[in-house]
């Protein structure tokens, strides 16, 4: 039952990739990826991760997606479909990546035949605080640091758009002198 939830919920993940990177908007992108990371979620569910699972959710498909809506909206990024964007390399990126996943998949294949997914205790609670407080509380504290400043600096520039953007009478009166 475990391999076949955890089957579900990847074949989930994959389509859903798929859709990510093949969609003409940037939202309904920014969407499907809210779904390949729920389904990532599931993966550590059926796995008996809860712990993991309920993080990925929190922070990949509240705070990361929300970060990547957000950006889009300060940057002012058109959500129409582009046309021009698209190549004409499509259909070879298609095979090429094909081939790939079936390069990958055949190794997979090769290196866990017979193999049966099995629950973990390594993603437990107490098991993940341990790892992080313990030996990863340095570059978990470098990953908060560079997230706020990236949206400290999302703000910025934002602001400073503004301000380019005014009038020149509004500039030389705040000047205080009439020549």
């Amino acid at each position: 039952m475990t391999t076949a939830l955890f089957s579900i919920a990847g074949a989930v993940a994959v389509v859903a990739a798929v859709l990510v990177v093949t969609s003409r908007r940037i939202v309904h992108a920014a969407l499907w990826l809210v779904v390949a990371l729920g389904a990532v979620a599931g993966c550590f569910g059926v796995l008996h991760a809860e712990f993991v699972a309920l993080v990925q959710i929190l922070v990949y498909v509240g705070a990361i997606v929300v970060l990547v809506l957000f950006a889009l909206m300060l940057t002012k990024a058109p959500t129409n479909p582009l046309p021009g964007l698209t190549t004409g390399r499509s259909p070879f990126a298609a095979v090429v990546s094909l081939v790939l996943a079936l390069i990958l998949g055949a190794g997979v294949v090769v290196a866990f035949g017979n193999e049966r997914i099995k629950p973990v205790s390594a993603g437990s609670a107490e098991s993940v605080g341990n790892a992080v407080f313990r030996s990863w509380v340095l570059p978990f504290e470098v990953l908060s640091v560079l997230l706020l400043a990236a949206l400290i600096g999302a703000i910025v520039l934002s602001q400073r758009s503004g301000r380019l953007s005014e009038p020149a009478e509004t500039v030389s009166s705040a000047d205080g002198g009439d020549d």
